[in-house]
């Protein structure tokens, strides 16, 4: 009780801040914007019909969904959502590691990211195009079995077949791109005006908007009797449960003793006082998780484009969210991408070497050779449980919701993003109340000397 009374003290001083509190509701109003777009069909479509079709099914599609907080299962402007963006930041980054010019531009400061985030632009717009052609195509060729056994287009008559089809594809995909342009624009802008990273707050909404409809669903759920009470009761304590688990893990990490060599200045000495150098458990944050879905998606995307040849549909039903094949693979890549996105974001002999100009050493290891490699032998042990903390994460929920017979996914990439959103948000938000004298949401050293390790 007494954190919410704080928490609930920090939201009142924040908007005692003009200028904090001009950025928050900036940042509000843009999230508006964007909620608003994610309720606007595109033209043809039979949301109606669709809506039918995400509501029976259990495929990957509606994974993909939840990250636009039901935007996708819309057909709106905003269904690719700002995924396409991620992904091309993320491609960008890897290749980063195998391209010599990438990665002179990631050592060459503001210009070189300037140069970086341009690029990811357009790497944004193509993918979106791609993305959106396979979208409508898919929604082109998707039919939804009524009771009568009958197929109904999710298209109206006027887009169901010739020239009116291959108009519904080129609009759908001009859309659908435009769209995403639109969301990262919304983004960058909440980014520099706004509060928080706004590419990320972005999916935060998404998510956090497909929250009362899942709680409409599975409230009706047990008023129509099909799920007990006490089934009700295990699910929210299980949601509970998993936000708790995934903050501590998030918060938790391994600290490095670090000593400064002692000087004397005059009459003064300097240095010799303790430090650390934090690495934490989940190194690579979400990313993993991110790029594991990404390629997850694509065995049902490229389905969805030869809707009538049997072997692409049987490969693609392998790839179902909670099928034990599509589990394997997705734990295997997001263990794989953990260790791939720690060694290129943690260099240990770039950070030995900055350890040794700044004359920093660790106790009871060489500066140059011996720290980068200690450095290497700490971030694979931590690196290890945390992609495997990762993999258990976004898999285990996605079964539970299935051996539950639950109507919304309650982990994985979801909750991490919320939860990692939400906490660098307040972060944000407390550092610049701490400007200002305020006390902020965050009590550090409680949490960093509880879960540090």
């Amino acid at each position: 009780m007494e954190a919410v009374t704080k928490a609930i003290g920090a939201f009142v001083n924040a908007f005692k801040i003009a200028d904090l509190r001009k950025k928050i509701l900036f940042t509000l109003g843009l999230l508006i914007v964007y909620r608003i777009g994610a309720h606007i069909s595109i033209p043809g479509v039979n949301a109606a019909v669709l809506a039918e079709y995400f509501k029976n099914s259990n495929n990957l599609f509606g994974l993909y969904d939840s990250f636009t907080g039901g935007a996708f299962a819309k057909a709106t402007v905003f269904a690719l959502g700002i995924m396409p963006y991620i992904s091309a930041s993320i491609i960008l980054q890897l290749m980063g590691s195998v391209i010599p010019a990438i990665q002179m531009l990631q050592k060459e400061g503001q210009e070189g990211r300037a140069k970086l985030n341009q690029y990811t632009r357009y790497f944004t717009v193509v993918l979106s195009a791609l993305q959106g052609w396979g979208i409508s195509m898919w929604l082109s060729n998707l039919k939804v079995t009524t009771a009568a056994g009958t197929g109904i287009s999710v298209l109206s008559d006027n887009f169901s077949s010739g020239l009116g089809n291959v108009g519904f594809r080129l609009l759908a995909t001009l859309t659908f791109t435009v769209g995403t342009i639109f969301l990262m624009y919304l983004g960058e802008q909440i980014t520099s005006h706004g509060v928080g990273n706004g590419i990320s707050l972005i999916i935060f909404a998404g998510i956090v908007g497909g929250l009362p409809r899942a709680i409409m669903a599975e409230g009706e759920m047990f008023v129509e009797g099909i799920q007990p009470l006490a089934i009700e009761f295990f699910i929210l304590a299980l949601v509970v449960v998993i936000v708790g688990f995934i903050v501590f893990v998030e918060q938790a990490t391994r600290r490095i003793p670090l000593q400064s060599p002692r000087r004397t200045v005059g009459n003064k000495v300097l240095g010799g006082q303790a430090s650390y150098l934090p690495f934490k458990v989940n190194t690579a944050n979400v990313i993993p998780v991110i790029f594991a879905s990404c390629i997850m998606f694509i065995p049902a995307m490229v389905a969805s484009w030869f809707p009538n040849v049997s072997a692409m549909q049987a490969f693609a039903s392998a790839f179902i969210p909670g099928h034990i094949s599509y589990s394997i693979v997705d734990a295997l890549l997001i263990i794989f991408f953990t260790f791939f996105y720690t060694a290129i974001q943690y260099n240990p002999n770039d950070i030995a070497e900055n350890l040794k100009r700044s004359g920093g050493f660790i106790p009871g290891v060489r500066p140059g050779k011996q720290t980068a490699e200690y450095i290497d032998h700490v971030l694979t042990r931590i690196s290890l449980p945390g992609s495997l903390y990762l993999a258990l994460i976004s898999v285990v929920p996605l079964h539970l919701k299935d051996a539950l017979n639950m109507s919304f996914y309650i982990g994985g990439t979801s909750v991490l993003i919320v939860v990692g959103v939400a906490l660098d948000t307040l972060r944000q938000l407390e550092a610049q109340l701490h400007t200002k004298n305020y006390e902020g949401f965050l009590k550090r050293g409680r949490i960093r000397g509880r879960m540090a390790s």
